[in-house]
């Protein structure tokens, strides 16, 4: 514990605990209302609130879950390279991923707190930057080599001594961006924000006293320890693995990259184990160093508490192995990690929801989609001179069927639930595109039981530009948003320019510095969550009012739930159940399922060529993978996903979820 010292009375320390979390917030609302940049004005940041030591006193209520659990790493970075040479009106600058960031666009400014010459804590605030210069525009470079074709990093340094600002040194930092005077005025709201913090702990000492106050900060670190032990003791003890997969290793050929994920309870504490993920880094920037992994660790495990706090506390509790330096989630200098939230953290954050669906089965829910960050920058043709412009986009999509209850559809991503939908009219206004399209997409939703949450598909087109560039970080393409306990999987993620047109091309999921021009239609869509439970158990009245919802097709209602629906008349929605088909088709499904999965790979290949199959038979029917631009089977990666199936769904076929439940036949448990 970091304090013996808890003599504070219940009403203090209540009330001071409640404080630290207005604080907290208090950053965030003057971070929203007086950044720059349409990044961070969509909520793309976090706070917190460090004692002297740079142990987390208080996270936001609203923060990003990427960033949390690596926040006080960045403070104490900045405490060991300033050490006695901190001083009141002092505020720092930080986004380096090897001293505890996640990637180097999301950039802290950190300010110590002083209250007459003692200091007594810091304040970070910390924001995604739009720009941090490398390669491309927007900092996500898919072929970078190393972090230097990322953009800047930032270790510590001092960018206000004393109260004064050093220009010289912000403007050397702004000037390596594409957008310098953005990245000036985050930076004051940033620093700003710290100050607000600043004034209201030393009004709290004000009213408390200098000894409450620094009680206080380590009896609210004890509080949530003391209470995240009593909720993990109550848990029966054991130890639980699982495994997903990052698309690809560009540089090693097609094949599935696997992020395993071991998980032990004992007594108290709660150990992740994830040294045996795949040894290396990979060839392109979904890798993840040591904070990246453990936010990932951290939010996917604070998600299944989510009354309990969130400080330094949670982590004495909740710890972690991630095996030898130079892995995939466990990256070292120079490696590129710009993409790790659409790599290793996304797959760590389900992996562990799968985990804890073992323990508290009433929480179960099933893999959500990939967050994906489209990034398109060049000049601007509707501006004299051609100015830059920088647009920089991220989907809503669906969240996994849970137990009892179908995904949530059109959601932000795990990453950061809070992260807002950009508004189209300030895309349009900011940057020269024109969305065409926006609605949900039908037979998204993972098949099962209960469905998963829908997806969209987005396309907007390029209006007046010049000299103008896509990147796209996502995944998921192959590693298809899966389901659980008999559920199947969603739709895959990727990119088409001119889909339709003599000119189409598939770009796919990671790809960066693609040209575009005037008149280009970008499409892509955000998959749905994957269905819990077997589809087949599905209640034949859901599925029809899936139907008439525009959620399901008439034919996948039949493939994936074997539920065969009559038109009535679509004008007024009118459609019903053909129960004495939906019956024999049901028994067919059963009959046959399993037989489809062993059917030869390149046989069911050559049917998508053909037009004889489309995607979906592909994924949900036969688990058969292909470069879905060219229909080329990948042969391994069809081996991977089929075996992934015959783990995660096919055991539970035949199941309700409701047996699935108090059945312990089939277990991810080891010990």
């Amino acid at each position: 514990m970091a304090s013996d010292d808890t003599n504070l009375d219940p009403v203090t320390f209540e009330v001071l605990k409640n404080a630290y979390v207005n604080i907290v917030d208090q950053m965030a609302e003057q971070i929203f209302r007086t950044c720059y940049s349409f990044v961070i004005y969509s909520r793309d940041f976090s706070s917190a609130l460090c004692d002297a030591q740079g142990d987390t006193i208080m996270q936001g209520s609203g923060d990003i879950a990427a960033h949390v659990g690596t926040l006080h790493y960045t403070c104490k970075a900045v405490i060991d390279h300033f050490r006695g040479d901190v001083h009141p009106g002092d505020v720092f600058v930080i986004n380096d991923v090897y001293l505890g960031g996640t990637h180097f666009n999301d950039t802290r400014i950190v300010r110590p707190i002083f209250y007459r010459d003692e200091l007594l804590g810091f304040a970070q605030a910390n924001g995604h930057w739009a720009d941090v210069g490398g390669a491309v525009p927007g900092s996500f470079n898919v072929n970078a080599i190393d972090h230097m074709g990322e953009g800047l990093r930032i270790t510590p340094t001092r960018v206000w001594s004393k109260g004064v600002c050093l220009e010289d040194v912000c403007r050397l930092i702004a000037s390596n961006t594409r957008a310098p005077a953005d990245i000036i005025g985050d930076m004051q709201a940033q620093a700003e924000a710290t100050r607000v913090a600043e004034q209201e702990i030393c009004r709290l000492v004000e009213k408390y006293g200098l000894p409450t106050i620094k009680r206080s900060f380590g009896a609210v670190q004890d509080y949530v320890e003391v209470l995240t032990r009593q909720r993990i003791a109550a848990l029966p003890d054991g130890v639980w693995e699982t495994e997903d997969y990052i698309d690809v290793d560009p540089g090693s050929g097609e094949g599935l990259v696997p992020i395993r994920v071991q998980m032990t309870i004992r007594g108290d504490t709660v150990h992740y184990d994830l040294s045996r993920s795949h040894p290396k880094t990979i060839s392109s920037f979904l890798n993840a160093c040591f904070g990246g992994s453990f936010a990932a660790v951290v939010a996917g495990t604070k998600m299944q508490f989510p009354e309990i706090p969130l400080n330094s506390g949670f982590y004495r509790v909740v710890t972690m192995d991630l095996g030898p330096e130079g892995s995939v989630v466990n990256a070292t200098w120079p490696t590129p990690v710009a993409g790790f939230c659409s790599g290793p953290f996304e797959k760590i954050m389900n992996s562990i929801f799968e985990l804890w669906a073992e323990i508290m089965p009433e929480r179960a829910m099933a893999c959500t989609f990939n967050l994906d960050y489209l990034l398109i920058g060049g000049r601007d043709g509707r501006q004299s001179g051609h100015k830059y412009f920088m647009w920089y986009d991220w989907m809503v999509g669906g969240w996994g069927a849970r137990n009892g209850r179908d995904g949530w559809a059109a959601t932000g991503p795990v990453f950061g639930v809070q992260l807002g939908t950009q508004p189209f009219e300030g895309q349009e206004r900011l940057a020269p595109v024109l969305t065409r399209q926006n609605e949900l997409r039908v037979d998204s939703g993972g098949p099962g039981e209960f469905r998963g949450g829908m997806g969209v598909e987005k396309g907007v087109v390029m209006t007046q530009i010049d000299r103008t560039v896509v990147s796209y970080c996502c995944d998921r393409e192959r590693s298809v948003t899966w389901g659980l306990w008999g559920g199947l999987p969603s739709i895959p993620h990727g990119v088409w320019v001119n889909p339709g047109q003599p000119n189409e091309r598939y770009l796919g999921s990671l790809f960066s510095n693609v040209g575009l021009e005037t008149g280009d239609l970008v499409t892509r869509p955000s998959a749905g969550g994957g269905g819990l439970g077997d589809p087949l158990e599905r209640d034949a009245a859901l599925v029809c009012e899936d139907v008439i919802d525009g959620y399901v097709s008439i034919e996948r209602a039949a493939k994936d739930y074997g539920v065969v629906v009559k038109e009535i008349d679509a004008d007024l929605a009118q459609y019903e159940v053909d129960h004495q088909a939906t019956l024999a088709q049901r028994t067919y499904i059963r009959a046959n399922r399993l037989a489809w999965l062993a059917q030869d790979a390149e046989v069911i290949a050559a049917k998508y060529r053909a037009g004889e199959l489309d995607m979906l038979d592909l994924i949900r029917t036969h688990g058969v993978i292909v470069h879905w631009g060219s229909g080329e089977l990948l042969a391994n990666t069809t081996r991977q996903f089929r075996a992934m199936l015959m783990r995660r769904t096919v055991p539970y076929w035949g199941k309700s979820v409701a047996a699935v439940g108090k059945d312990a036949s089939v277990t991810l448990q080891t010990a």
